[in-house]
């Protein structure tokens, strides 16, 4: 009999000795742990390109290669914009002439000078609308900025302006307003002028140099080869300025708010508990939404992006460096 109650007695110790483990281990189990965010190092690139359409004469730096702002970079050969701007610098000192000699000059004279101003005008209204039509297709793009755009589009106007005024000149010289010849020439060289200033802003876009300082990430074209109007022809990155980018989903969103500090480890460098101040946070696009199941009687999720920048400057640190981040549950 005592044996039996031993025997009952033990195994009922074992059994609630299992259950107790079991439980601590399900406990244990169940508790939330911490959740490991990755981000990603980057930095801000710009592409170069220019307006003017040509042959790449001279590429003078190489790709990982350091730059200085205002350092130039490309140079582009277009002998046909050369040329033009040559025929144009010579209807501009026959205008000139025109302007200066109007009293010696005779009716068929200014007619025949107002004929060529007029054509070289038109040529040059031409090239400008196709430049234009070409830059506005390009920022409708993304490829080139505002301030391209808004450039090529007011030389475009000038152009426009300036053919007109010579249609009207020519217009005036047929009609004969000889009372108006003085103010005529004066207005076709004008004219003339503004028609050479299109073509040498085009010409001197012709050397492109860095607008930064920063290190050559990508070269996309090599000597010799044809640029278009706005063709990025090499990327330029800011590795002075790096900044951390990590993509939170909004559940943990409380976790972060402009100007804290979080802290990061950098294993490419083995670094812990690096220091970050954020100053950059969005949602973005529907493709990061985080969908509900049907069941699970939750809601979507957005996701968004926070960047942040080094309290201090960490040395050897470059874009596509991973960082990872403990957020506490």
């Amino acid at each position: 009999m005592k044996t039996t109650n031993k025997i009952l007695f033990i195994s009922f110790a074992v059994i609630l000795l299992t259950i107790l483990t079991l439980s601590i281990l399900g406990i244990f189990l169940m508790r939330d742990k911490d959740i490991i965010v990755q981000g990603q190092i980057e930095a801000e690139e710009y592409n170069i390109s220019g307006l003017l359409p040509g042959r790449i004469e001279d590429i003078y730096v190489k790709k990982g290669e350091r730059v200085e702002k205002g350092d130039t970079l490309v140079h582009i050969i277009s002998r046909e914009m050369l040329a033009e701007y040559e025929a144009q610098k010579s209807l501009e000192s026959v205008a000139s002439l025109q302007s200066e000699k109007i009293d010696a000059g005779s009716r068929k004279q200014l007619i025949s000078i107002a004929k060529e101003l007029w054509d070289g005008a038109k040529a040059d209204l031409r090239l400008a609308k196709t430049t234009y039509e070409r830059i506005k297709t390009l920022y409708e793009d993304s490829i080139v900025s505002l301030q391209r755009r808004d450039e090529v589009e007011a030389i475009y106007k000038s152009a426009l302006a300036a053919e007109r005024a010579a249609y009207y000149q020519y217009q005036i010289a047929i009609e004969g307003a000889q009372e108006q010849d003085k103010a005529s020439a004066k207005a076709m060289a004008s004219a003339a002028k503004s028609n050479s200033e299109v073509v040498k802003a085009l010409l001197n876009d012709s050397k492109l140099i860095s607008p930064i300082s920063g290190e050559v990430a990508t070269i996309a074209l090599n000597e010799g080869e044809l640029s278009s109007i706005g063709t990025s022809i090499m990327t330029i990155i800011d590795i002075e300025n790096p900044y951390l980018v990590i993509n939170i989903r909004e559940d943990l969103l409380k976790n972060f708010k402009i100007g804290e500090i979080i802290s990061c480890d950098i294993p490419a460098l083995a670094l812990k508990d690096v220091s970050f101040t954020i100053n950059y946070i969005a949602p973005l696009g529907s493709f990061a939404t985080w969908k509900a199941t049907k069941d699970s009687g939750g809601y979507d999720l957005k996701t968004f992006e926070i960047q942040a920048i080094p309290t201090i400057k960490i040395n050897d640190l470059r874009p596509g460096m991973t960082c990872l981040m403990t957020i506490d549950n």
